[in-house]
This record gives C-alpha cells, structure tokens and sequence, in this order.
C-alpha cells in the first residue's frame, strides 16, 4: 500500500524560554514537564476494556505501533507479525527483554492473558467485535504468540496494536473490577503516578523503557469537556497545549511563544439517521436530506476552513480505498424532488407532511461540545429548508444512545487505519440492534453486507478494493447517515519542545493519539 496523503499546516512564531519564580527571579524553564488540556477523559486504563485500542498508550505498547505514516512497525513484537498463506494464522515473536514497569519480564502468556480476556464474554470490554475473527490465541514458548482465526481477515494486522497487560496482575481478581483499571501496569514509556478522576492524570517517565525513556519526564493531563473552558484556561496560562475548535484557535494567530498546529484526520461527525423513524425509514428522505446539505459551507462556516467533506465513513486520508466518486452534491431540487417522490410534501406554511403527520426530525448533540453545537445548528438549518421541522437539542451521550431510534444524533468516529475498522461494526446489519456506538442508526442493507463481508474475508487487495469500492456505491444509493465532514484536529501549543510531527489522527486524540502521540520522543528547545 503506497503512503497515504499527509498534509499539516502549522503557525509558529516566537519562543516562550523563562518563567518568573514566587519570588520574581527568573528561572530556565527545562521544558520537561507538560501540561495538557484534554476534551475527553477515559473511563478507565485498562486496555482489555478497551483503552486506547488502536496504540499511542503511553502506559502501554502493542506488539506493533504505527510510525508518521501510519505503517505499521514493530513494538513488542521483534517484527511485525505475518499470516500463514491461508490467512488463519497469525505468529508473533516478542522482543528480547522488555520489562512491565514494576520489573516482571514480558512473556507470550501475558500476550495470551490479554486477548483472551477481551474474547471472554465475561469481560465488559468495548472491542470485542475488533476481534470477531478471533478463534484462539495460544503460545507455544515464553517468546511466541499464535492467533488462529476462523476466517481469513486480511486487516487483523492492525488490531494487534492493543496494549498489552501484566497477568499476574489479575490473579484471583475480577477484570471488570481491577485495581488496575485506574493505576496499571505498563511496558510504555510513562507510568500513571496519580489519576483524580473527573480533574487530571499524571504520567511519569519510565526510566527503564525497552526503547529509551522520554526527556519529558512529566505528563500532566488535566479533563475539561467544555471547549470554551479550555480555551478560557490555555489564554489564562494554565495550560501548555490544548484541543480547541478553529475557530477558538485562531485567536493565537500571531502570538509569541505559541504555534497552532492543524493535523489532517479520518475524525468525522454526521448526523445518524434514524431507519425506523417514519420520516426516515424511506431511503428516499434520507438522500434528500444528504443532498439538502451545504457541506462546504458548513466547513467555510464552521470550521474555518479546517476540515472536507464527508459522504461515507471511508476518509479520503485512506488513499488506496476512499473511491471519490462516492459523494452527495448539494441539490436542493433534487432533495425536494425526492421528497415528493415519497410522499411528503409541503403545505401552505412550507413544512412538509404526509397523510397528516408532520415531517419532524429532532437534533440531537452533546452539549458540552461547542462544535457539534454549531455542526447540528448548521445542519439543521439545511434540513429545514427542505420543510422538515428539525429543532436542535443539547444533551448527552446516554441520552442520544436512548433516543436513537427517533432523532439524528451528531455523532463523530472513524479512522484512517483501514476501512474494515472505519465502517464494518457502523453499518453492517449484524450489529442493528445492539447497545452501545455500534451501528447507532439500525441501519440494514444487503449489498452493504455483502461488499463489507467480501472486504473483510478476501486476502487479495484488489478483491478488496472492489469490494469497498461497491460498498461506498451502494451505501449512497441508500444512505444510513447523513456524513457531514471530516475534521481537521486543530491544537495550540506552547512553542517549547522539538520533534512533533504530523500524522492522520482517528476520532479519539484525547490523551493518546493527537499532536502528542510521539510525545516520548519530544525534546526541550534549547
């Protein structure tokens, strides 16, 4: 697979080198510790339940990681592992000498430890469905680590990046319950010295790391949902570098000592239309209702700029599988038309009914998230043009998960890994009716099914490419969401370290991913 596109734009201007004691002295500042403001917290760190699945652990390392470019490279594993040519076994080979934190030698029977756990239905892990394919995972010796599948999976590859935890950890104690789950044990670069839950976490340099230990020897990472109060509390010094929207960002355009860096990313939002609700449940409407949407302007609007529009969950940052031609244009004629094609049309007042029951789509997002806050006003905006009544509602991610089968939800995800993993457990008709962020719309279609099943079984990349290449056509002709776009992650920084660099982020870049996903290689200025 050729390198995928990466694009970063960042602003930098001056260099903020001292600080003023209690005592008014000025002091070097070492640059070895950091203060981060983070918009989401995890529920937990313990991988097996699902922290930080795709890699950039921090606490932890996979048996591989991903490089800038998002190749897969070796971790804990001595090479990046291989399928047998039937694709149903994958051997891994660990590297020599690596310790977890606490001194206990890494072996293949805590690389068992850790996927059979989150294969155990006992475990109320967030990822099983990542490992469905999964039929056994064995070691032959305290350095081999086999996993048999029971169908081919040509990306399985990817999913071996999950962190992987110490065994003895969980002796005689329950998974879902474990100390561990708040103060772990790691073979990554850092170790958890403090977690307050609902204020901040805490990392600390693990001096002994298989792969030296970072110059940064403090990480602070302080939780504020609220994108205003991050913003509030970076302008007030409190923070070193933060997540903020464009349009928050754009304020420290121009000012020393900080840079805004704007990383690429499969990351979208998009509202999920619901398949059961009446107006909805037409695939008529629901191509309207992507046809009724300004994309751009939403993006020029919005994001200033910072972002590209979305129509699948497939990113175009997915060069070998994003297919262009998959798109919605914006055509109101066309919406409209389609909407009086299935029935409803408009009245005296503009609205649109049909056989008495008014055309009605409640928006729903949470509210401490200023852009999804601006994306939903926005879209719900275009749906109202097209006479459906489309009121915007602020409120939280328990409530939208409830309410699913009756407003569209703007919800965000994705990533730029492989497109297995960006759409399967999101649109395959499988996962229609289950709890939790999985096919959240109840969205069922059967050359969808087909195309992705196709996908996901074929180890030929060019039965591959096709087979994605159907499921985003097919997908347009009867759309399950309206995909609006997909974000640039925009950051500010205090600029006071070396050896950032850019790479395609996915939906979660909170603590791991994010501009710090390299941060253990980071460097003070000198």
């Amino acid at each position: 697979m050729r390198r995928r596109r990466l694009v970063s734009v960042v602003v930098a201007v001056g260099l903020v080198a001292a600080c003023t004691s209690p005592g008014g002295d000025v002091t070097v500042d070492t640059g070895t510790s950091i203060v981060i403001g983070a918009g989401s917290e995890p529920e937990n760190l313990n991988p097996i339940l699902g922290y930080a699945p795709d890699g950039a652990a921090k606490v932890f390392d996979g048996l591989v990681s991903r490089d800038a470019s998002l190749d897969l490279v070796p971790a804990l594993a001595a090479e990046v592992p291989t399928a047998s040519a039937d694709g149903l076994t994958w051997t891994a080979t660990l590297r020599d000498g690596v310790r977890f934190s606490d001194g206990t030698p890494l072996s293949a029977q805590d690389v068992v430890f850790t996927y059979r756990s989150v294969l155990d239905d006992r475990t109320n892990t967030t990822i099983a469905s990542r490992f469905d394919a999964v039929a056994e995972v064995t070691a032959p010796d305290e350095r081999t680590v086999e996993f048999r599948l029971s169908y081919p999976y040509a990306p399985f590859a990817q999913q071996l990046t999950l962190g992987i935890v110490p065994r003895k950890a969980f002796d005689g104690v329950d998974v879902n319950s474990a100390p561990f789950n708040t103060a772990p044990v790691g073979t990554g670069p850092y170790t958890v010295a403090e977690w307050r839950k609902g204020d901040r976490l805490v990392l600390r340099a693990n001096e002994d790391h298989w792969n030296d230990a970072p110059a940064i020897k403090t990480v602070t990472v302080v939780f504020v949902p609220d994108d205003n109060a991050r913003a509030t509390r970076m302008a007030a010094g409190e923070f070193d570098g933060t997540v903020l929207p464009p349009k928050l960002a754009h304020s420290y355009t121009g000012k020393a000592g900080y840079r805004i860096v704007r990383n690429p990313s499969a990351d979208y939002r998009g509202l999920g239309l619901p398949s059961e609700l009446p107006l909805t449940s037409d695939p008529r409407v629901r191509r309207a209702i992507n046809l009724g949407l300004n994309r751009q302007a939403v993006i020029d609007a919005v994001l200033a700029g910072a972002g590209t529009p979305a129509a699948t969950p497939i990113s175009p940052h997915l060069d070998d599988w994003y297919d262009p031609k998959a798109s919605f244009a914006h055509d109101t004629a066309e919406a409209e038309r389609l909407l009086d094609e299935a029935g409803w049309r408009e009245g005296p007042d503009g609205t649109r009914s049909r056989d008495g029951q008014p055309a009605r789509l409640p928006v729903l997002y949470p509210a401490p998230d200023v852009l999804r806050k601006e994306l939903a006003l926005a879209a719900a905006s275009d749906i109202a043009k097209l006479g459906i009544d489309a009121p915007v509602e602020a409120t939280t991610f328990d409530v939208m998960l409830q309410r699913r089968d009756e407003a569209a939800n703007v919800w965000g995800g994705g990533d730029p890994y492989d497109p297995d993993t960006a759409a399967y457990t999101l649109l395959h008709s499988r996962y229609a009716g289950q709890p939790g962020y999985v096919n959240m719309t109840n969205y069922r279609n059967a050359r969808v099914d087909a195309a992705l099943d196709t996908a996901r079984r074929s180890l030929d990349p060019a039965a591959r490419r096709q087979a994605y290449a159907d499921f985003q056509q097919a997908y347009v002709a009867d759309p399950g969401w309206a995909f609006l776009v997909f974000l640039d992650h925009t950051y500010v920084l205090r600029d006071k370290w070396d050896g950032q660099v850019p790479q395609v982020e996915p939906h979660d870049h909170g603590l791991v991913h994010a501009v710090w996903w390299n941060i253990e290689r980071w460097t003070p200025k000198s």
